[in-house]
């Protein structure tokens, strides 16, 4: 081997990266000890940005596409390496490939309740959980604050921090939004931008973005999954007045069918008795019970003037009414006044 083929061989003259997981975010570029040359090809592939790093400052970005190496596309690491124009020489620097494309099917839940104020329940905790997608949207920021200098980096490292920033984040939104525990299942894509809006800025200083927030279930205390369930029962029943009576004389029926002896007898007719007058009120619910007849009125014995019966004087002269007397052909007691007996229908 040649002096000049040996030369070759240290310097670098493609620079590329593919990715080959599904979880990486940044990939270090291995130089194995070499160095790059002027005019070397880098090639990026969509979803992806180049990052060089020279001694630990970050130098040129390189969006999506094929470059050629040079003093005109560096503009940054030329003034750091203190280039002049037209300069080509081989150098180091480090080189960071970050994956930008969306990472899908992340999971999230609350690992404990969720507090919330309820205008009906009054405190109450909640559990919930889901899934989200993120990805980079400022390669440079995540450089700065998250990754640092890591050869390899994967969501694994970001994963923890986006899920309890996610679960605050939740609970900000189901405050704000005041939806209602019972209307909470209705609402989850409403929860679910509220949350996104709460969420982004909190992990946009670290170059990160939410993409998609779902929620997939938002599990109530017990004592208001039963209360839903009767409301439920409820607007299923309708008539809850036509209901009460039927449940009340099924408990009538039941109670007579359990009864022993006398006791149940009895019980069993004082129930064919109120089931009977219920039913026959549910048939007609229009239908009143008559009000009793007035009493029959009379005369006065003195003047002949109306008055009404068992009127112990008179309204027109005052004076003093006999309240009962007797037939004068069967004897039987009858109001006074009476003009026929109501017994025998003899001539008073």
């Amino acid at each position: 081997m040649g002096i000049l083929d040996k030369i070759k061989g240290q310097l670098i003259d493609v620079i590329e990266w593919t990715d080959s997981s599904s979880k990486t975010m940044v990939h270090k570029y291995n130089m194995n000890g070499k160095e790059i040359m002027m005019g070397a090809q880098l090639t990026v592939r969509e979803s992806q940005v180049a990052i060089f790093v020279n001694e630990g400052e970050i130098a040129d970005v390189f969006q999506p596409g094929r470059y050629e190496l040079s003093t005109s596309n560096m503009p940054i690491l030329t003034a750091l390496k203190s280039w002049k124009y037209g300069f080509n020489s081989p150098f180091k620097s480090d080189v960071y490939f970050v994956n930008t494309k969306q990472f899908l099917d992340m999971k999230w839940g609350t690992s404990n309740p969720v507090m919330m104020r309820d205008a009906e329940f009054g405190m109450i905790r909640l559990r919930a959980f889901g899934i989200y997608s993120f990805k980079v949207f400022d390669p440079v920021a995540f450089l700065k604050e998250v990754f640092g200098t890591a050869e390899l980096f994967t969501v694994d490292g970001v994963e923890g921090q986006i899920k309890r920033t996610i679960v605050s984040g939740l609970s900000d939104a189901i405050a704000e939004s005041k939806i209602p525990a019972l209307d909470l299942a209705a609402n989850y894509e409403e929860l679910s931008t509220y949350a996104t809006n709460a969420i982004n800025p909190k992990i946009a200083s670290l170059g990160l973005t939410l993409c998609s927030f779902v929620i997939e279930n938002i599990s109530l205390p017990e004592e208001v999954e039963k209360s839903m369930d009767k409301r439920t029962s409820m607007g299923v029943l309708g008539n809850l007045d036509q209901y009460a009576k039927y449940q009340a004389a099924e408990a009538m029926r039941d109670a007579a069918n359990n009864g022993n002896g006398m006791a149940g007898m009895g019980v069993g007719m004082g129930a064919g008795a109120a089931m009977g007058q219920m039913f026959a009120q549910s048939m007609n619910p229009g239908q009143q019970s008559a009000p009793a007849a007035p009493a029959a009125g009379g005369v006065c014995s003195a003047c002949g003037a109306k008055i009404s019966a068992g009127a112990k004087f008179c309204p027109e002269c005052g004076a003093k009414q006999a309240t009962e007397t007797f037939c004068t052909n069967c004897g039987k007691p009858i109001p006074a006044g009476t003009k026929f007996c109501p017994e025998c229908g003899a001539k008073q």
